[in-house]
């Protein structure tokens, strides 16, 4: 996949935010013990080597291949979990696609994403 340059970042609470921490634990960020309640089992992670482009820097990141489940299909896409970030609460989200405008989004819409297994 040929990643848009660019993020889609969704606020996460709740459920959501378990899982994500339950990333975090599978990237080997974070040891939560509150998230072994959730199944990571046959989801894979991918190792991001950082980078530099056009003099700036983009730190190393986990990437988890998935789908956003949308009006019309699934579009694909990976979810990263940076190696340094201070946004726990935060899904970051990259696709071959500008999402924000494809899925003609505004803050607060709510997404769904499904991780390959």
């Amino acid at each position: 996949m040929t990643a848009w340059p660019g993020t889609l970042n969704l606020a996460v609470e709740g459920e959501s935010l378990q899982n994500q921490l339950a990333l975090r634990n599978l990237a080997g960020l974070s040891t939560d013990e509150d998230t072994n309640i959730v199944n990571v089992e046959g989801i894979e992670a991918k190792k991001v080597e950082g980078f530099m482009r056009d003099g700036v820097s983009f730190g190393a990141a986990t990437a988890y291949l998935g789908n956003i489940l949308a009006a019309g299909g699934e579009i694909p896409c990976a979810v990263l979990i940076p190696d340094l970030t201070r946004h726990v609460d935060v899904v970051e989200v990259i696709a071959g696609t500008f999402l924000r405008e494809h899925l003609d989004l505004v803050d607060g819409d709510k997404m769904e994403l499904s991780l390959n297994r």
